[in-house]
This record gives structure tokens, sequence and C-alpha cells, in this order.
């Protein structure tokens, strides 16, 4: 069983794959930076948290209870796709960039990350599998290990979006695109060596 800051460390490298992986929520707080705010990053991570905060409440009221009966099959379903999404990152590397897009549908950055978050197909597959499975790992030793494990993953969104949309107002990016893919492909690396550890846990 995981302690406190074994979750709070998983939470966090966890958490700051998905939120390095190209997608509309990391595109949505270049756009929204441009203008020159700062804290556009923290403010698209809060509308993002905003989704996956319903999400664990739904795992909380009920959803982990019916899930404890398959908690093997869960498991081994969540070590499986981190073990694919660590493939999926490292062959995402490989166009990764930096830059803005020109289009910027959302304005507000709240609404920018809600939105972004919850019409991500990505987003909701990673929560089918990784998420629950981390959070149903972390109720089996408590409340507190599966609030860990989301104070680590929410603290990795907020850290990178923020660093993010701080270079951008800056009118700079803080990290070339090649240093930006060399994070995803070691990201990337963990998530594949992860997954095989964990389960190895689960079914040995």
């Amino acid at each position: 069983m995981y302690d406190i800051f074994q979750m709070v460390f998983l939470g966090f490298v966890i958490g700051l794959t998905g939120a390095l992986a190209p997608g509309p929520t990391l595109v949505a707080t270049i756009n929204a930076s441009i203008n020159g705010d700062w804290m556009t990053g923290l403010k698209v991570s809060l509308g993002h948290a905003i989704v996956e905060l319903f999400i664990v409440i739904l795992i909380l009221l009920g959803l982990a209870t019916i899930a404890l009966p398959y908690t093997s099959v869960i498991a081994g379903v969540g070590g499986i796709a981190l073990i694919v999404f660590g493939a999926l990152t490292i062959m995402g590397s490989r166009q990764a960039t930096m830059s803005a897009s020109p289009n910027q549908p959302v304005s507000n950055p709240y609404v920018a990350g809600l939105v972004t978050s919850a019409a991500n197909p990505y987003f909701w597959i990673w929560w089918l599998s990784v998420g629950s499975a981390m959070v149903i790992a972390g109720l089996e030793g408590g409340l507190v290990l599966a609030g860990a494990f989301m104070i680590g993953h929410w603290t990795a969104d907020t850290v990178w979006y923020t660093l993010v949309s701080s270079g951008v107002s800056q009118g700079r990016t803080f990290l070339s695109d090649t240093a930006y893919r060399n994070i995803m492909i070691f990201c990337g690396i963990f998530l594949i060596l992860f997954g095989i550890y964990y389960l190895s846990r689960q079914w040995f």
C-alpha cells in the first residue's frame, strides 16, 4: 500500500504527463496568455480541476463501491492504460510544439479549461482507465490517500500551465520545442515503467 507522500508524488508525475500532452487545454493556455496575463495558466487549471472534481465526487459517492468487486480488473485496465499512454506520449513527442494556434474558440480562461477538458476524448479515456484506477487504489488505504493523489495531480496541472502562461505572457516560451519533446519522452518512459510495476504489484 502506498503512503501519503508516495501518492502525492505519483499524482504529480502522472498528472504532469497528462498536462504535458499536446491538446486543446494546452493550446487554450498558450493562446489566452498572449495578451500578457501570466495567471492564465492558473485560471485554466482551475477550470480543468472543476471537471475532475466532479468525476472524483462521483467516484466517492458510489462508483467506487460498485467497482470494489472488480478492483483487480480495474487495476489491470489502469496498468495497461499507463503503458499505452506512455507509448502514446513518446510517439506524440515527435510533433509536439509550444507554438500558439491561430484559433481560440473560448476567451475566458476558466471556461476554456473546463470546456477543453470536457470536450477532449483523451481526458475521458484517461479518467476511465488510469485516473479511476489510481483513485480507487488510494481509497483502499482511506480517503486521505485518494485526496493525496488528487492534490499531487492538481499541483502538476497548476504548475505546468502557470509556467507556460508566464513564459508566453512575456513574449517567449520557457522551453524550446526540443526540450519540451525530451521531457515528454522522459514522462512517457516513466509511465511505461510505472505501468509495468503497477501491474506486477496487482497480479504477482
